[in-house]
C-alpha cells in the first residue's frame, strides 16, 4: 500500500500505471457491444453518426480511435462538453469493474494522488506547464472510492 498523500503519475506505457489510460489495451463492454479501449469507447460515444461511431470502435489502435475522433466531418453530440464526463466515467468504471487485476492496481494506490501526466492534454491531463485539470484523474479518484465502498 502507498503512503498518505503520495502522487502518482500515469501516462507513458513505458512507465509504470500505464494501465490507468485510455490507451491500455484492456476491453471494456458496454451496452453489450465490445471496445478495446476506453479511447475507443470514448471517441465512437463523441458522434451522431452510428457508422462512424462503429468504424471509430473497430479501429485498429487507440491511437486510430483518437484520431479519428478529432474529425469533425460527422456532427458530435450538441452537448458534448458537459456529456464527455459521464462518458469517460462510464468508460473508466466498466474497466476497472471489468478487469479484476486493474481493480485490485487501483485498489492499491491507497489515497494516492493519481495525475495523467499528458504533456499535451489540460483538460484530461496537468500538460505541459502542469497546470492542467486532470479530470482523469480525478475521475479514477472517484473511482477507486466507489471500488471501496463496493467491497
Amino acid at each position: 500500500m502507498l503512503m498518505q498523500n503520495e502522487t502518482i503519475y500515469f501516462y507513458s506505457w513505458k512507465k509504470a500505471y500505464f494501465e490507468f489510460s485510455n490507451f491500455s489495451l484492456h476491453p471494456i463492454v458496454i451496452d453489450g457491444k465490445t471496445y478495446a479501449t476506453n479511447e475507443h469507447y470514448f471517441q465512437a460515444k463523441k458522434f451522431k453518426n452510428y457508422s462512424y461511431s462503429e468504424e471509430i470502435r473497430n479501429a485498429s489502435t487507440p491511437a486510430k480511435a483518437k484520431s479519428m475522433g478529432l474529425s469533425r466531418k460527422f456532427e458530435i453530440h450538441n452537448n458534448w462538453d458537459e456529456y464527455r464526463i459521464k462518458v469517460m466515467k462510464d468508460a473508466v468504471l466498466a474497466k476497472f469493474t471489468q478487469h479484476s487485476q486493474l481493480k485490485e492496481l487501483l485498489l492499491s494506490t491507497g489515497d494516492a494522488i493519481l495525475i495523467e501526466d499528458s504533456p499535451t492534454d489540460t483538460f484530461w491531463g496537468i500538460g505541459k506547464n502542469r497546470t492542467g485539470k486532470n479530470t482523469l484523474g480525478i475521475i479514477l479518484m472517484q473511482v477507486r472510492e466507489l471500488l471501496r465502498e463496493l467491497n
